[in-house]
């Protein structure tokens, strides 16, 4: 079911059965080599092929195109809303659909800066709404859910999916070659490793977080190694997170909603 075709009566007759699925992606550079709309293409696209696979559990909102991207805007080409702006933003796109009477809400994330923001719109939620708490409202990010395909599995041979990287490179390959210019594919010069942050995928996550602009880390805007993807492997890469996708989906519509002792 796709909300944007229903007319509300319909909307409001199948909300308290479905899962509602909002789809979260962004408008930013993705180095040279990839077109802005990377993000946003590649989570709708999962979504629209897990609503296929489940028409009559999952209902499927329109994309919110925008993310919380801005450590990517000195290198252009990006359109984003301020981390603080882009919580709010979830809440209340959030009240909105529990006004409606949806209780089963996944919000599917495509991109890494929107995960920080929308966590913390789900403790405003949790803090402050008893809608929010008498439903699941669930933060889903691909290749989170998907596990190793997107952590080092072969035929991947970089460690873990980053920004522009041979996977997200590699499903846009597939997906949608039109929006790829291999030539400009290159690995970007970044800073030396200093055994706590992991710029990229050069050291385990170890509990440090430092935060800085894209354009410090990244001397394209690029990340990990985008010049080995190849359309084969985003094809891989894209069943693995469908199947991990429908999987959960499928699960989630099952759990028991509320609860308490």
């Amino acid at each position: 079911m796709l909300f944007a075709h229903l007319n509300y009566p319909s909307i409001r007759a199948s909300a308290e059965e479905v899962v509602l699925v909002l789809p979260l992606g962004a408008i930013e550079q993705h180095g040279p080599h990839l077109a802005v709309v990377t993000d946003t293409d590649i989570v709708t696209h999962l979504a629209v092929t897990s609503e296929a696979a489940l028409p009559d559990r999952v209902m499927l909102c329109p994309t919110f195109p925008f993310g919380a991207s801005h450590h990517h805007l000195s290198f252009g080409g990006t359109i984003s809303i301020n981390p603080a702006l882009y919580t709010q933003v979830i809440v209340d796109v959030v009240d909105s659909l529990l006004e409606n009477g949806f209780r089963r809400i996944v919000l599917l994330n495509g991109h890494g800066g929107n995960i920080t923001p929308v966590k913390q719109a789900l403790a405003v939620l949790s803090a402050g709404s008893p809608q929010a708490n008498a439903a699941n409202i669930a933060l889903v990010t691909y290749w989170e859910l998907a596990g190793k395909p997107f952590a080092g599995e072969a035929p991947m041979e970089s460690p873990a999916l980053s920004h522009a990287c041979e996977y997200e490179t590699s499903m846009m390959l597939h997906l949608f070659p039109e929006k790829v210019w291999m030539e400009n594919a290159v690995r970007a010069k970044r800073p030396a490793s200093n055994g706590y942050i992991p710029w990229e995928d050069d050291e385990p996550y170890r509990g440090v977080t430092l935060f800085k602009q894209t354009a410090f880390v990244s001397s394209n805007g690029s990340s990990g190694e985008p010049q080995k993807a190849t359309a084969e492997k985003g094809a891989h890469l894209v069943a693995k997170a469908t199947e991990a996708l429908v999987t959960f989906l499928e699960a989630f519509a099952g759990w028991e909603i509320g609860g308490g002792f």
